[in-house]
Parts: structure tokens; C-alpha cells; sequence
């Protein structure tokens, strides 16, 4: 197995590689879950080539505003990648993803279950070509178990995960996060696998499949509502913004909006009663421990929204601040992407498009000291690096055109 890309990033100004500058990645996914994993590889130097259908692509091209005819969201996730199409159901499109894979070391595929194996782009044939190959694979809901077939969605994770069941109002209808977070947090669960795969790989030269799911993501973040119902056999159900485990923990009405409070421990609430005037509230025998304060979590923002009512947020975000108390406002995404922390973190760039000239994207969360993540390229056009690809697997021009004209790529 080698691996094609090991060059210091032309962009970094003191010459060092990027994190992952060694690191070949085969992008088989479409949509989300899959190529945000991807784009979490790419950010940090790995060259992922982004295998898509000829004629349309990724499904996500389309959708949402466009920009050069592909969609806003495809261009989110799909930064520092190249492109090339090849129709996977052709053999000779099938030898080249093979060809790929032989020649990288990671592929990751978010397929139902068996269908690249029936392509003769399984697990098992692929790992027979190259066995240090690491073999990712995110699904509805796993390679495994009686679900393995089904189609699944953020939507349905998030409901068939219990995602859903404490989320929203109490008595209200069924609500979901507003953001796909099955979605994401498949891509990310996927991405910490393969970066585990690939350290046993470099004590054995041996690959692995990493195998994740949608679902699975909604039951491992049910951490605390999953502790309670444990601990305790009651079913959580929806909380508003509220905290499950601890007290006062949510959203709170004051004169002109709401401001947020996380004062759950015996020191933050008393200095919490102490900003509100009423330090005589943490002494309280309905609210002196965190168990009073749970058995009690109406009543008790009740009367902290009484005091809060006489004031606008701005005050109590400034008078929790000085006090130390964990608090803030509820921005909207214009807000948060203007907010100052998010703009000195580097989560919001602007860059250069190549056709369409200024452009702001969403940064990456992971801050390396040593090899910081790089907006090297942007999304790439359909297929804009086929003959370049194919070229680096040894293919040669006759060979290119006798590929287009079977209509493998």
C-alpha cells in the first residue's frame, strides 16, 4: 500500500505538513453524515478524493442556495477535496475505485449495507487488495442488527433514539433539534474511529472496518436523560431548555427577551440569589439543595423569572458576568456567526471562491498549536479532477478516453 500525497501544505507559512498531509482519503458518501467525516479529514491535510455519480453528483449539489450551480450546503462540507465521477455500476468504474483504494489509506462509504458489496466494493474485497486499508462506514443503522437494511435520516434517529421524546415542551408536539445533529455527530463518531483505526495501524500495518451509525449517535448522547431513567425508571420527557440532573439550568424570561443561567452547584446558586437581590432565596428550605431545587424546577424559575421580569437582559447578562455566574443571551444565526468569540475563534472565514470571488464559510472546532486545520481549496466542481486522479493511478490518456467513452467515468 502507498500513500500518494505527503507534500507540505503550500499555504503554511513555516513549511511544516499539515496533520494529516500523508493521509489518502476515498470519499464514497453523499449528503451529510458522510462527507462532513470527510471534510473533518481534508481540513486537517488529508487528500480526500470524492468519488461522485457522472451527470449529478452528490444529491446535496442541488440543494439550497447555489453557488456555480452547487448547493450552499455541498459547499460547506465538501472544502479541500478534489473530484472525480465514476459510475459505480459499471466494471470498469468499479476497478477504479478498487484501483483507488489500493493506493490509499482510508475509504469511507455511507451505502446501505451490502450494496458495495454486491459492486465488489466490500469490506472483505477490498481489504483482500490492500489489508492496511481502514474501511469506514456510517448507515442509518449499522452494518448489524435486525435495522441494517433500512433507509435512515437525521429525522429518524433522532425519534427512534429518544432524541425527540425530550425535546420541546412539555405535552407538545413531537420536536426535533434544529440542527442535524445525528447527522453530524455520525460524521465526527466516525472520524474519531478511523483516527483510531489508524494508530492501531501504525503499531500492526493492519487496517479494520470502522462501522457507525445515525442511530447509534442519538442513544450515545443520551447520556444524562439515559442516567436518569437508570437510575431512577422515570421515562425523561420534554424540559423546555431545562437540565434533567440539575437545577437552575435554562432559559429564563426577563423584561425584553430571555437570558440563559447554568447555576446548577451550592456555590453558583447562592451567588446567583445574591445578583438577583434576594441572597436569602439560596437558604430557601424549598430550594437549599440541588435535590429540593430538581423535585421543584417550575416553582423554582418561577420565582426566578419574577425577579428577572424587571429588568432587560442586557443588565442580567452584565450583572451575572460580574458575578461569575455561567449565563447567555439566545442568539439567532445571524447572531452567533457576528458574535465576537466566534469571529476570534476562527469560526467564521471569508475567502476567496475562484468564481464567485468573496465568501464566508463555517470554521473548524479543533484547534491544533502545532498544525492548525487550513481552508486550503473550496468545494470542488463535478468531476473538475478526473483526469488528474486517474492519471496519478497510472491510467493513460488512451486508457482515460476508452473509461468516458464505456461511460465508467
Amino acid at each position: 500500500m502507498t500513500s500518494l500525497h505527503g507534500t507540505p501544505d503550500p499555504n503554511r507559512t513555516d513549511g511544516a505538513p499539515a496533520a494529516l498531509s500523508e493521509l489518502r482519503v476515498v470519499d464514497l458518501t453523499e449528503n451529510l453524515a458522510g462527507p462532513y467525516c470527510a471534510m473533518l479529514l481534508a481540513d486537517l491535510g488529508a487528500d480526500v478524493i470524492k468519488v461522485e455519480r457522472p451527470g449529478a453528483g452528490d444529491s446535496q449539489r442541488g440543494h439550497g442556495p447555489l453557488i456555480q450551480g452547487a448547493g450552499l450546503p455541498f459547499t460547506m462540507v465538501n472544502r479541500n477535496k478534489r473530484s472525480i465521477t465514476i459510475n459505480l455500476k459499471s466494471a470498469a468504474g468499479a476497478e477504479v475505485v478498487a484501483r483507488l483504494a489500493e493506493r490509499s489509506d482510508v475509504l469511507i462509504e455511507n451505502y446501505r449495507p451490502g450494496v458495495l458489496d454486491a459492486a465488489g466494493l466490500g469490506y472483505d474485497a477490498l481489504s483482500r487488495r490492500n489489508p492496511a486499508l481502514i474501511y469506514a462506514s456510517i448507515s442509518g443503522f449499522g452494518q448489524t442488527g435486525p435495522y441494517r437494511t433500512r433507509g435512515g435520516f437525521d429525522l429518524i434517529a433522532q425519534g427512534m433514539s429518544g432524541l425527540m421524546s425530550v425535546t420541546g415542551e412539555p405535552g407538545g408536539v413531537p420536536v426535533k433539534a434544529g440542527y442535524p445533529v445525528t447527522d453530524l455527530g455520525a460524521g465526527m463518531f466516525c472520524a474519531y474511529g478511523i483516527l483510531a483505526a489508524l494508530a492501531y495501524r501504525n503499531r500492526t500495518g493492519r487496517g479494520q472496518q470502522v462501522d457507525t451509525s445515525l442511530f447509534e449517535t442519538g442513544l450515545a448522547w443520551s447520556v444524562w436523560q439515559a442516567a436518569k431513567f437508570l437510575g431512577s425508571g422515570e421515562i425523561p420527557a420534554p424540559m423546555e431548555s431545562a437540565h434533567p440532573l440539575s437545577a437552575p439550568y435554562q432559559a429564563f424570561r426577563t423584561r425584553d427577551g430571555h437570558v440563559i443561567v447554568g447555576a446548577g452547584s451550592q456555590s453558583l446558586f447562592a451567588r446567583l440569589c445574591a445578583a438577583l437581590g434576594q441572597p436569602e432565596l439560596a437558604d430557601d428550605l424549598r430550594f437549599r439543595t440541588q435535590p429540593d431545587r430538581m423535585q421543584r424546577t417550575a416553582e423554582l424559575a418561577e420565582e426566578i423569572e419574577r425577579l428577572l421580569l424587571a429588568k432587560d437582559s442586557r443588565h442580567w447578562l452584565a450583572v451575572f458576568t460580574e458575578a461569575g455566574i455561567p449565563c447567555g443571551p439566545i442568539h439567532n444565526v445571524a447572531q452567533a456567526l457576528a458574535d465576537p468569540q466566534a469571529i476570534a475563534r476562527g469560526m467564521v472565514v471569508e475567502y476567496d471562491h475562484p468564481q464567485i470571488g468573496a465568501t464566508t464559510m463555517i470554521g473548524n472546532p479543533v484547534q491544533l498549536s502545532a498544525t492548525p486545520w487550513q481552508l486550503r481549496n473550496a468545494a470542488p466542481a463535478l468531476g473538475q479532477h478526473t483526469t488528474e486522479i486517474l492519471q496519478e493511478l497510472g491510467y493513460d490518456g488512451g486508457e482515460i478516453d476508452a473509461l468516458r467513452r464505456g461511460a465508467a467515468i
